[in-house]
């Protein structure tokens, strides 16, 4: 398949300005394309995922992609998708963000390819030499005030008098339009791609282009990630799912696949992975045969944890998944027992209680919450549902001493299936 019957089966094309035209521009031969990502935070998120794995897969069929990091952008901020005012970042806050970000792009693209090397550019190196009034006489003469106010982006918040919209965040896409001129006219790109919320804005970089250059360029918009109820996708109920492991660990960012609803599972495996269509039907039939097997689910996971954090998290991830289904710590590494630890109480005991003979399990599993009395304790015990790092302890008299220390430092205590507390010496 060609690049862009590829992503038709992924159902990755929501809109395109002119898609017969693109596609027979693509036919002739490879083009240079181009994706903004705005540093809003100090890491990209799994809705992120759907363009800059597009750039990838542009790139693996011999494509130039462009990964741009908006460090004028990120400086106004995008009305696109919002309902009110972005909080304005410092300068600081934003070159953080723009280093964070940077590593995190160079993980999924290839820098040294052969022929087709990606590019990473940041958009203040050629928008901040720009005087205020250059800019307005030779990009914002060529944009009427008319366009703007049409884009959906804008008349939302024009239309809700209490939220409104800045004049910062109105001239956003003045922005957005000059990085595609600019590139256009430095590196011959021709593509802009992004999801749908950002039609708006891509649009305006046509037209000025267009107007500025007399050149032809395209702008192509995916849908945005969604679940089937409609609501977004890559939220939680605590929260944003990062790719950067110190906010979203391998763990749970592996759970949150796995956790995938059946109604889902097949689109994402299609928007989301490298898959071939062979790979994602056979895995759909899983879905419709066995689905309580969750062998699409475990795939997804598998997949996604692997790209976006390695082979040796994602081993990590499934062991410590295991660990929490009581399977064996052995060979667990102290990085992945964190995210254990992570998912139950956790409680501090001095590490002087733990030498010589140790303390008494029943005093550890009232204290640590597990049992409400040392009566239930002894009760859990003799039923033989109390384990001490996941393995089941056999008698009442049981002390937990160091030799029972984890990397050192923690013990793990269990009760049933899966009620879980963490020690931690100090």
């Amino acid at each position: 398949m060609t690049i862009l019957d590829d992503l038709r089966w992924r159902g990755l094309v929501a809109d395109c300005t002119d898609l017969d035209a693109l596609t027979k521009r693509i036919a002739e031969g490879p083009i240079t394309l181009y994706c903004g990502f705005d540093p809003t935070a100090d890491s990209l998120h799994v809705g992120n995922l759907v363009p800059l794995l597009a750039l990838r897969r542009f790139q693996q069929q011999g494509h130039r992609p462009i990964a741009l990091a908006g460090g004028a952008t990120g400086m106004v901020g995008d009305p696109s998708g919002k309902s009110a005012e972005r909080n304005l970042q410092t300068p600081d806050q934003v070159e953080h963000n723009i280093a964070r970000i940077r590593e995190q792009l160079t993980k999924f693209l290839d820098f040294s390819a052969a022929g087709n090397p990606a590019r990473l550019v940041n958009n203040h190196d050629w928008t901040a030499p720009v005087s205020i009034l250059d800019f307005l006489r030779d990009i914002g003469k060529h944009i009427s005030v008319n366009s703007m106010v049409a884009k959906e982006s804008v008349r939302s918040r024009m239309d809700d008098r209490e939220a409104g919209i800045s004049f910062t965040e109105f001239t956003y896409m003045l922005l957005q339009g000059f990085d595609f001129y600019h590139l256009r006219k430095t590196y011959d790109c021709e593509l802009q791609i992004g999801a749908t919320d950002q039609w708006g804005n891509i649009t305006v970089g046509t037209e000025l282009t267009r107007k500025k250059l007399g050149a032809t360029v395209w702008g192509l918009v995916f849908p945005l990630l969604t679940k089937a109820d409609g609501s977004k996708y890559g939220k939680t109920a605590t929260g944003t799912v990062w790719l950067d492991p110190k906010r979203t660990s391998p763990y749970r960012f592996y759970q949150f696949f796995i956790n995938t609803d059946d109604a889902d599972v097949v689109k994402l495996l299609k928007t989301l992975t490298f898959l071939s269509a062979e790979e994602v039907t056979a895995l759909e039939k899983e879905v419709q045969a066995k689905p309580a097997a969750r062998t699409a689910q475990k795939t997804l996971a598998r997949e996604m944890t692997a790209l976006v954090h390695g082979p040796d998290r994602l081993a990590g991830a499934i062991k410590a998944s295991e660990v929490l289904f009581g399977g064996s710590i052995e060979g667990l590494s102290a990085e992945d027992f964190q995210d254990v630890a992570a998912e139950a109480p956790n409680q501090d005991i001095e590490k002087s209680k733990l030498e010589a003979a140790g303390t008494p399990l029943i005093d550890l599993l009232v204290s640590s919450g597990l049992c409400p009395s040392k009566g239930q304790a002894r009760k859990d015990l003799e039923g033989g549902g109390i384990y001490v790092n996941n393995v089941r302890v056999g008698g009442i008299t049981r002390a937990v001493s160091t030799a029972d220390l984890l990397f050192g430092a923690y013990v793990l205590l269990r009760k049933g299936r899966r009620t879980y507390a963490v020690l931690r010496a100090v």
